[in-house]
């Protein structure tokens, strides 16, 4: 008899560690010693959103029906975007434009090749002045002129480094007209599941206006309740978990896990939250665990 009972002791540690495993209702971890037990427990989503419109507009796509599962980055709906397509085209234009300015240097070429010319007249000029030929004048008149031309010189520089300056502004015009086309397709922030749809093709939206119901599906969390009063100071994040969630026919599934969050803030019934992170995954064309689902879980 006391074979048997031992037996019986080393099947049950056995099964209690595997990961995942179907369980019945009654085989819940509440039958575990020395155990700290959640209260409340239940499956919820980690991330579920209202997808906004991110431009004002005519929706004239939506490239969704409820129940779809929509990955991360695929475009979702299309708000009219004919005005900001040909602005992104204006900009490119004015881009190019002042792009060729930038590089235009024959302005300050001529102004380098009139400045060697007005120092060699003035040259001659002085020259001139030595052997009494022309009055003191003509000569500070050349002198003057080759001055001029110097001064040019820097003109056509300053409007060289003008005209760069100005390339670099229709560059960043041109990368905030294609930010606001790009803001006419509306994206799914995460790989989800269309909950419900909140907007119908033809209408007029504006930035923010709700779309879509998104949830996230392939990740999810057990939340649960904690005694602050009878588990004070023995609950710690990584603490390692065990989780048992229920279906619909209240057969359980045993997973096991590390603690991913211990709350700072103590309710009015001295409860804490916790929860830990579980993996889900597709049986068939359904999910195996989903939001709203009951749960038992043990922190060890």
């Amino acid at each position: 008899m006391r074979l048997t009972l031992l037996f019986c002791f080393a099947v049950t540690a056995m099964v209690s560690h595997a990961a995942p495993q179907q369980l019945t209702a009654q085989q819940s971890t509440q039958d575990l010693p020395n155990q700290i037990n959640a209260e409340n427990c239940m499956v919820q989503y980690i991330n579920k959103v209202d997808v906004p419109a991110t431009a004002e507009g005519l929706l004239e796509e939506l490239r969704f029906e409820e129940g779809d599962e929509i990955e991360k980055g695929n475009v979702m709906a299309v708000i009219e975007d004919d005005m900001a397509a040909l602005a992104v085209d204006l900009k490119k234009a004015e881009e190019k434009e002042a792009i060729l300015t930038a590089s235009n240097d024959v302005n300050l070429r001529d102004a380098r090749e009139a400045a060697k010319v007005a120092a060699a007249e003035a040259k001659s000029f002085e020259e001139l002045r030595k052997e009494g030929a022309i009055p003191y004048w003509e000569m500070e008149k050349k002198r003057l002129e080759a001055g001029r031309q110097e001064l040019r010189i820097e003109l056509a520089e300053m409007e060289q480094k003008v005209a760069q300056v100005k390339m670099i502004g229709k560059r960043t015009e041109l990368e905030m007209a294609e930010k606001e086309l790009t803001k006419r397709s509306v994206t799914a922030p995460y790989t989800g599941i269309v909950e419900t749809r909140l907007a119908q093709q033809g209408q007029w939206v504006q930035p923010g206006t709700p779309m879509a119901s998104l949830i996230q599906m392939d990740i999810l969390r057990v939340e649960g309740d904690i005694d602050a009063l009878r588990y004070a100071g023995r609950v710690i994040k990584g603490a390692p978990v065990e989780v048992l969630i229920y279906n619909q026919a209240n057969d359980g599934t045993r997973i096991s896990g590390t603690l991913g969050f211990v709350s700072m803030e103590i309710d009015l019934n001295n409860r804490y939250r916790v929860w830990v992170e579980i993996q889900n995954e597709k049986v068939g064309n359904d999910w195996k665990f989903k939001p709203g689902m009951r749960a038992e879980m043990v922190i060890k």
